[in-house]
C-alpha cells in the first residue's frame, strides 16, 4: 500500500474544506430532501477526507469505508432527482436505499466478484445521473451553463468509484500506486467542480 504523502494530505485537506463550505453556504433555497441529501453526501466526503488524512490510504482497506463512501454518489444523485425531477423522487429513493443495502450486504456476505458487480452497477447508475442530468438541463436552458460543472464532478466521482471498486476486487484498471497517486487530486477536482457547479443553481 502506497504511503500517504504530505502533498496528498494537503489536497485532502482542501477537499474537506471545500465540502465543508458547500454544506455551510452552498445549500440555500432548496427543498428539504435535496438539502438533506446534499448535506449527507458532502458530509461523508468531508469525513472520508479527514479519515484518509489521519489513517492514510490504509483506511481504504476497511469495508466500512467502502460501504459508507457509496453514500456520496447516492445522496448527491438523490438530491438532484428531488430538486429537478420531483416526480421520480420516491422510486429513486427506493433504488438508493436498496442499492446501499445491497452493497452493505454483499461486502460481507458474498464473494468479491458479486460485491464488485453490485458496487459497480450502483455507482454507475448514481454517477451517470450526476453526470448527465445537469448537462442535459444546461443544454435545455433550464439551468445556467455553469451548472454543467456538476456533471463534470459526476464523471470524476464515477471514475474514482470504479477505480477503487476494481482495485478492491483485486482487478485494478490501473496499478494500485497510480490510483492512489491520483486519488487525492481527483477528489479535490471533483469537490471543486461540485461547489462551483452548484453555485450556478
Amino acid at each position: 500500500m502506497k504511503k500517504i504523502s504530505v502533498q496528498d494530505r494537503i489536497l485532502l485537506l482542501f477537499t474537506g474544506l471545500m465540502a465543508a463550505y458547500q454544506i455551510s453556504f452552498g445549500l440555500n433555497g432548496l427543498n428539504p430532501l435535496s438539502t438533506w441529501s446534499y448535506t449527507v453526501g458532502f458530509g461523508v466526503l468531508l469525513v472520508a477526507g479527514l479519515l484518509l488524512i489521519i489513517l492514510g490510504f490504509e483506511g481504504l482497506e476497511s469495508q466500512v469505508v467502502v460501504i459508507v463512501s457509496t453514500l456520496i454518489p447516492l445522496s448527491i444523485s438523490l438530491g438532484l432527482v428531488a430538486e429537478h425531477l420531483p416526480q421520480y423522487t420516491f422510486p429513486y429513493l427506493v433504488f438508493a436505499v436498496l442499492g446501499f443495502a445491497a452493497i452493505a450486504i454483499t461486502r460481507y456476505a458474498a464473494e468479491s466478484k458479486t460485491a464488485t458487480i453490485v458496487l459497480a452497477v450502483t455507482h454507475g447508475i448514481a454517477g451517470s445521473l450526476i453526470t448527465f442530468l445537469p448537462m442535459i438541463l444546461s443544454i435545455q436552458g433550464k439551468v445556467p451553463a455553469g451548472y454543467s460543472l456538476v456533471g463534470v464532478a459526476g464523471a470524476l466521482i464515477g471514475i474514482g468509484g470504479l477505480l477503487l471498486a476494481f482495485l478492491k476486487a483485486g482487478k485494478p484498471i490501473l496499478s494500485q500506486k497510480m490510483i492512489l497517486t491520483v486519488l487525492p487530486l481527483l477528489l479535490l477536482l471533483m469537490t471543486t467542480a461540485f461547489v462551483f457547479g452548484f453555485s450556478f443553481n
